[in-house]
């Protein structure tokens, strides 16, 4: 056997590997895929190709799984030994003369002889009905055929389904995107050569193999054209301008053919009569006849054995490097499932999750992680934007005086005075009021350490899913989200507490000798200043309101004056002598409420006490800002990055009850488990299969 021929074979026994696990595999072994409509031939030219009438037949679609055709070239003096073994054949059914030198083996039935093609017939339409019911519905489960015989050349041929238009009779109503879908995934594949039967007697452009082949392969570098039904074409009319490339041209040219008839067929007329019918048609023919060596089924075997040769040569390289790859991502999966028969040991597999998952934690709240994101914000990073974007910015955006309104603070001042009118701007309004803003800050304080909690709730969402442990052990990873999220909760209640406490006792004790607070001269004096500019000279009138007792004796003109309570009331003059005039002898309202316009004195009041509370809020929000996250850090994050460990190994490594619950793998790991190690067995065999060459 010669050295490309075993290439061919070599690459047999790589698709035989394969097949056999039964598991989807990504080596894109080199094959030749034949493509075509319904009725297009296709079944006829690979009957020829082989010699032998072994295909089903019929009307609708008949080809409903990829049939893989192994063809191998076995001369008769290599198979004597096999038929003075009992293989002797039976005569066939069909009328194909009997060789015992020919046969056919099945991969579903290994060790089964058919040396009668017409049981081949029948196997091929009963494992197709085995696994696509005796409807017209199709599977992608290939069905691998090897034919051994002195009268084929070595070659491996995929016959797929024919392209259909419109369903018919009991076939799916999206036949045509399932048939689609098959044969795209095959004939996509770069290793793939495309051999696209297309029927002579009709327009080219119009041909559908022809149409999808160009889909995948826009240049024709791996498509073969095969034009049947040549000696069915009108009278006057031939393929020479396709064959030379003149109307859709490939790289790897055009093969024209001829088949049987359905009238053939059906007489039971023999491959090897049609096959020469089909020579002298083409050598008597005046417009092949001179290209007759280069027409016909023959030469298509000899011109595909060739192409499959060279391809695979070119190709090899890249299959070595494929199966070793594939064979390394099998093992460390393998691996990450516990071995081909999982370990033993379940309490160092929790030990060792265990460990992993919180030196991971920890990781990622350090932002030491070496797969560092480039796209979004993770772990510590997402906890320091809630503390310095979020928190920062909801404290720094509270204004103390969007619910406090300057008639508020008057009603305060004149309330923190009691029955005396106040002489000095009273600091128990300022008290009052800053408390309850400081109060304001411990709902943004709480919401922060919400939001905390929330990210490392998502930081362990990701760990789990990250773990492939957790993928094997389902019930491991249940229990684990939850002792995780019990301590979290758990941690969350100390923290709570301090961050209010905090808040508490900025608003218990104002501490208005802080350096940064303003003092109460200076706040004055700003207010003066800003009501009464010092480029104006004072006035008499200004000089009289400075005055003590400002000018005036015990025999006050009630008159000119409006009181103590005067702008407290809203209203015209003559409201407000009426008020007051009733005032005398009535009782005062239930409610007395503030409105009206504010004096000079208690304008100048109620700026100095805003002034006041503007320096101190700040001051106070500048602290939470700075203890309310060093709050959480201590409480929440730093405590499940020191403790966590300690909280699983207590709930899940010492408790061996709790563990041989939670150790049961899963189906589908278990599965997955079998189905890398049939993976690795293949790969192995692969390996050494191809190391040979």
């Amino acid at each position: 056997m010669s050295m490309d021929t075993g290439l061919i074979t070599l690459v047999n026994k790589l698709q035989d590997a394969f097949t056999n696990v039964g598991v989807q595999q990504n080596v894109d072994l080199p094959q030749i895929t034949v493509l075509g409509s319904q009725s297009s031939g296709k079944s006829s030219v690979l009957e020829n190709i082989v010699g032998r009438d072994f295909l089903p037949r019929g009307t609708g679609i008949v080809t409903r799984r990829p049939l893989v055709l192994q063809l191998i070239n076995r001369p008769a003096a290599d198979s004597k030994a096999g038929v003075q073994n009992g293989d002797t054949p039976t005569p066939g059914a069909d009328g194909n003369k009997k060789n015992p030198y020919e046969w056919g083996e099945f991969l579903h039935l290994p060790g089964e002889k058919f040396h009668d093609f017409q049981k081949i017939r029948e196997e091929i339409v009963r494992d197709t009905e085995l696994k696509t019911g005796k409807n017209a519905g199709i599977s992608p489960q290939p069905i691998n055929l090897r034919i051994y015989s002195p009268n084929v050349l070595t070659l491996t041929l995929v016959d797929l389904p024919g392209l259909t238009k419109v369903p018919v009779g009991d076939q799916p109503r999206d036949i045509e995107r399932q048939i689609r879908d098959m044969v795209l995934k095959y004939i996509s594949k770069p290793n793939a050569v495309i051999l696209a039967v297309t029927a002579a007697n009709t327009d080219l452009a119009n041909s559908d193999g022809l149409k999808l082949a160009r889909e995948v392969d826009p240049d024709g570098t791996r498509t073969v054209g095969v034009l049947t039904k040549v000696d069915l074409m009108d009278q006057g009319t031939d393929v020479v301008d396709i064959l030379a490339g003149r109307v859709i041209p490939l790289r790897l040219g055009y093969v024209p053919v001829v088949n049987r008839g359905q009238r053939d067929i059906d007489q039971r007329k023999e491959v090897s009569a049609a096959l020469e019918a089909e020579k002298q048609f083409f050598e008597g023919h005046p417009s092949y006849r001179s290209k007759a060596n280069y027409c016909g089924t023959p030469f298509l075997a000899r011109k595909l054995n060739t192409i499959l040769m060279h391809h695979i040569r070119n190709t090899l390289p890249d299959i070595k490097s494929k199966i070793a790859s594939q064979l390394a991502k099998y093992q460390a999966e393998l691996q990450s499932l516990g071995g081909p028969l999982g370990d033993a040991n379940s309490g160092n597999i929790v030990l060792s999750i265990i460990t992993e998952f919180c030196n991971e934690f920890r990781t990622v709240i350090d932002g030491n992680s070496n797969d560092l994101s480039v796209n979004e914000l993770a772990g510590g990073a997402r906890i320091s934007f809630v503390f310095h974007e979020l928190f920062a910015n909801g404290v720094k955006a509270i204004d103390p005086f969007d619910s406090v309104k300057d008639a508020d603070i008057r009603t305060i001042l004149y309330n923190s005075s009691g029955s005396s009118p106040a002489l000095f701007v009273g600091t128990t309004a300022f008290e009052v009021i800053v408390k309850q803003q400081i109060k304001r800050l411990e709902d943004p304080s709480l919401k922060c350490v919400g939001l905390v909690y929330d990210e490392l709730v998502r930081i362990l969402s990701q760990l789990l899913a990250k773990n492939q442990s957790f993928r094997r052990f389902p019930a491991l990873r249940e229990r684990f989200n939850t002792v995780v999220i019990h301590f979290f909760k758990r941690c969350l209640a100390p923290t709570t507490k301090l961050v209010t406490d905090i808040v508490n006792s900025e608003a218990c004790y104002l501490n208005t000798g802080h350096p940064d607070f303003i003092s109460g001269h200076r706040a004055m004096a700003i207010v003066n200043e800003r009501l009464h500019p010092p480029e104006k000279p004072p006035t008499e009138q200004r000089r009289k309101d400075l005055a003590i007792n400002n000018e005036k004796d015990l025999d006050v003109n009630v008159k000119n004056e409006q009181g103590f309570f005067g702008s407290f009331f809203g209203g015209t003059k003559q409201q407000q002598q009426n008020r007051a005039r009733q005032a005398l002898m009535e009782s005062p309202p239930p409610q007395l409420r503030a409105s009206g316009q504010l004096t000079d004195r208690e304008t100048m009041e109620v700026e100095v006490i805003k002034l006041l509370i503007t320096s101190y809020f700040n001051i106070t929000k500048r602290t939470i800002i700075d203890m309310i996250p060093k709050a959480t850090m201590l409480h929440l994050v730093s405590e499940a990055k020191n403790a966590l460990q300690r909280e699983l190994l207590q709930e899940l490594y010492a408790r061996q009850e709790t563990m041989n619950e939670v150790m049961k793998e899963s189906d589908h790991v278990v599965t997955r488990r079998k189905e890398c190690v049939k993976m690795i067995a293949a790969l192995e065999k692969a390996s050494e299969i191809i190391a040979t060459v």
